[in-house]
This record gives structure tokens, sequence and C-alpha cells, in this order.
């Protein structure tokens, strides 16, 4: 294997790598706040970058600047999270709260299921492509090797960002901590006055949001079609599992390790590219079943 091979390799894994970040990073901070293993997440993924492919074919078709493609997958994303993550919360998961954990993944799985049926309902199941804001920012040579500065680039430092922004955002703002104070004992913060409504309905917002942002990003570098989100919220799980339920910061390294591990069989052994993301994730819970970061805890009884 060559050097350009392996830069390639290495960029085609961070590339992956952010965009897997983004949603499994909005998947672990739900389960850490409202502790429910969101089966429908991967369904804002999708549809967040069918929004984007749908509604920037038409305003760039219609002659509008390229350059609005940024601020659309932004505003695309807020809408999703705001509006159809809003709405699940308070008129669905509200419910099930206190019910199961079985229950809670069975209500979650037939939202998943509902709204791939809305998906293809909504914009059939030919596939969509808009790679306008790939093609604005150009190429880059680096090591021989010409890629896309949007994905060697941009999508890298979005993913920094959202995870420099989550660390602020929950250490040094007010709603941030009031979040991690309802992570670590929701009674207690109920006892002391906090809105624990409003804090589970404001993350949900929020990982749904982030979940539909990584569909906005990959949606200008692969075809949008029914399935999406099936195959990104396995991965997110498998992300969130080797980081450590709940862990954000370690989601961030077990979605580069996953990537870099994708994408090097992609190119090394082919036949296991879908193979080597879970196991990886068999091989990390098999030495700590409670995953890299995770800490083992009593349960209540």
């Amino acid at each position: 294997m060559n050097l350009q091979l392996i830069a390639l390799a290495v960029f085609d894994g961070v590339a992956y790598a952010a965009l897997v970040f983004m949603v499994a990073v909005g998947l672990t901070l739900i389960f850490g706040v409202l502790r429910i293993l969101n089966v429908a997440h991967g369904s804002f993924y999708a549809i967040g970058a069918y929004v984007v492919a749908s509604v920037g074919g038409a305003i760039f078709a219609a002659g509008w600047s390229p350059w609005l493609a940024f601020p659309l997958m932004l505003i695309a994303a807020a809408v999703v999270g705001i509006v159809l993550g809003g709405l699940i919360e308070r008129l669905l998961l509200r419910r099930i709260y206190d019910k199961e954990e079985a229950l809670q993944i069975l209500v979650t799985f037939a939202v998943f299921m509902i709204l791939e049926d809305v998906q293809r309902l909504v914009w059939g199941v030919q596939p969509y492509f808009e790679a306008t804001a790939l093609q604005s920012l150009g190429n880059i040579q680096v090591f021989g090797v010409y890629y896309t500065v949007y994905q060697l680039i941009l999508l890298p430092l979005v993913a920094l960002a959202v995870l420099a922004g989550l660390r602020l955002f929950l250490r040094h703002t007010l709603s941030g901590r009031l979040i991690l104070a309802v992570t670590e004992d929701r009674e207690a913060a109920t006892a002391i006055g906090i809105d624990t409504d409003k804090i589970y309905l404001m993350t949900f917002m929020l990982g749904a949001a982030l979940a539909a942002f990584g569909g906005a990003l990959a949606s200008a570098t692969t075809s949008v079609l029914p399935g999406i989100g099936a195959d990104m919220i396995v991965l997110s799980f498998a992300v969130a599992a080797t980081a450590g339920l709940g862990q954000i910061e370690g989601a961030a390294l077990a979605a580069l390790l996953i990537g870099l591990g994708r994408s090097f069989a992609v190119y090394l052994m082919p036949e296991l590219e879908v193979l080597i993301p879970y196991l990886i994730m068999l091989l990390v819970l098999l030495w700590r079943p409670e995953g890299l970061f995770g800490v083992t805890q009593t349960r209540k009884i």
C-alpha cells in the first residue's frame, strides 16, 4: 500500500468519521439525559439530507447563489430538530419515560418505520443528489492526492466545532449545567425546582438537530435515497456503544476509530467493509463492556 493510498484511506476515514460523529453525538446526548435509546434517530439524519437535497436543488436551479448551501444546512437542521424532534418528544416520548426499556425501544422503532414511509411518500424512491456545497469549495492537493476541501477540511472542522461547542454549552452555561444536573439525578433535580420536562424537550430537540445537521452535511457527498437512515443509525449505535453510552467526548474518538477502520478495509479488504465497524465494537465491548470511556454504575432499585 503506497503513500497515496494511505492518504486516501485516511482522508476518507476522517471525513466519514465526522459525519458519523454528528449523528452519534446526538444519539448519545439523548441517551445520557433521557435514558432512551432512540431508534428513530436515523430518520432525523435522513430527513435533514432530503430537505437540503430537495430544497437546494430547487433554489440553485432557479439561479440562487451556491453559497446559500451552507446556511441552508443549518436552517434545515434547526427546523427538523425543533419541529419534528419537538413533536415526537412532546406527543410520544414524554408518555414512556417511566416505562420499561424494551417498550421504549419498540416505540422509537415504530416511529422510525413510520418516518421511513413518510420519506417515501414525500420524496419517492428516486435518489437525490445536490453537490453544490462540495463543488463550491473546490479541491486541494495533499501528498500528491487531489481531494475535496469540503470533505478534507470543512467536515472535520465542523465536527470539532460541534464537540467544542457542546463542551462549552454543557459546562459553562446555565442551560448546560441544568442538563448535567438532570443527567446525574432527575429526582434530585426536580426536588430543587428544575423543570425536567423542559430540559428533556430541549435535549431531544438538540440531539435531533445534530442528526439532521449530519444528514445535511452528508447530502453533498452521497446520494440521498431510502434506507440511509437505517444504515446511519446502526453505525451510530456502534459508535455510541464503543465509546460508552452517554459519553460525548468519547463518541468523537470512537467515530474516528470506526471511520478509519472502515476506510482502510475499503482499500485493503473490500469484502470486510461492512463488518469492520461492528468487529471493532465487539472487540471493545469484550474488553470493556461499558465502552472505552464508560464507567460502571450501580443501578437504583
